[in-house]
């Protein structure tokens, strides 16, 4: 329950700040003034940027501190594997997302992206991108491996396992909030015009066979891959294999478990990623995006291998729709993990 809670709470600011933004938006369509609340929503992502950049500048002192007092041991009070990820990745995109905030940035891409510089809600969006690469430099900062055995003494001391089936509902269904409050809907737009702009429609039978035949080719073009990289002594890395076993081994345990992780992908990610993001970000930023905010991949060969899931998702969205990407990415997902019971159940029967 108090995961649940959490990852509310994590999301509730991105909900909020998109709404006002909406509302700025729409504000401005109807040509009335609405730079009051474009101000109230730049004003209240830039505190967040300001509280994470302090993060950050806290963090990139740490280490001189630390040598300077040799009574405070970091270790005991925060572990940390890499006080650089921690300090720099977060503040660097901290500030790139302040600036993004700012006409004559968004101005200078605007060559490169689909957005209007004017619109209040492409600059929370864009700048809001951010969001990403510092959850990843925190990961990343505390380390994988730190990250497993926390996880793992958590789970043996509650007794539950960090991510239920619950709460990968919970959390699908906040992806799915946040892309449709993103393109305004309860402000200027519908359900049905916001699923129209997300393009999540009914998919004809053809598209669902489309998605299935896409799916079942990435599946042992991904396991060639890992293969090819294994034999040249690359592979998935042992930190990334343990956290990810520790986040939702559990759920491989149930057919529901499996089911779900394939739904819950398919429908929040890619109505946020594929249906939200893509038409203002692109099919590459996009991709590059949905790659990183797969955190506890850290940067590795899975890293890029969902970097190329990205590309394919994406183009099965332009060249068809939003509905046929969550059908490819469920159906992808829920084969590798079938896969993967059945090859850890032949292992151990062996």
């Amino acid at each position: 329950m108090f995961e649940i809670i959490g990852v509310i709470m994590q999301f509730l600011p991105v909900i909020v700040i998109l709404f006002v933004a909406n509302l700025a938006q729409k504000l401005r369509a109807e040509e009335q003034p609405y730079m009051p609340l474009a101000a109230l929503a730049y004003l209240m992502l830039a505190l967040i940027y300001a509280a994470l950049a302090l993060v950050g500048f806290v963090a990139l002192l740490a280490p001189s501190l630390a040598q300077s007092q040799p009574d405070l041991q970091l270790e005991t009070l925060a572990p940390i594997q890499s006080w650089a990820w921690l300090s720099w990745g977060v503040l660097i995109p901290s500030l790139v997302g302040l600036l993004l905030l700012l006409k004559p940035v968004r101005r200078a891409l605007a060559n490169l992206l689909a957005i209007d510089v004017d619109n209040p809600l492409h600059a929370v969006s864009l700048s809001m991108s951010m969001f990403i690469p510092i959850y990843l430099a925190i990961t990343l900062g505390i380390g994988l491996e730190n990250l497993s055995t926390q996880i793992a003494a958590r789970a043996e001391e509650t007794g539950q396992p960090p991510v239920t089936i619950g709460f990968l509902w919970v959390q699908t269904a906040l992806f799915v909030i946040i892309a449709l409050i993103g393109v305004g809907w309860l402000t200027r737009r519908s359900l049905r015009q916001a699923l129209e702009r997300l393009n999540i429609v009914k998919p004809s039978a053809r598209e669902v066979a489309i998605a299935v035949g896409w799916a079942l080719v990435m599946v042992p073009t991904v396991m060639a891959l890992e293969a090819v990289t294994r034999a040249l002594g690359v592979g998935i890395d042992a930190d990334v294999e343990s956290l990810t076993e520790q986040l939702i081994g559990a759920l491989f345990e149930s057919p529901w478990g499996i089911i779900s992780i394939g739904l819950a992908a398919g429908i929040g990610e890619e109505a946020l990623f594929r249906g939200a993001m893509q038409l203002r970000f692109g099919l590459i930023l996009t991709s590059l995006l949905f790659a990183l905010v797969h955190s506890n991949y850290g940067v590795s060969l899975a890293t890029l291998v969902v970097f190329l899931l990205g590309l394919m998702l994406g183009y099965l969205r332009i060249r068809y729709n939003t509905s046929t990407a969550m059908i490819a990415h469920a159906v992808y997902n829920i084969t590798l993990a079938t896969l993967a019971v059945v090859a850890a159940q032949f292992l151990n029967s062996q």
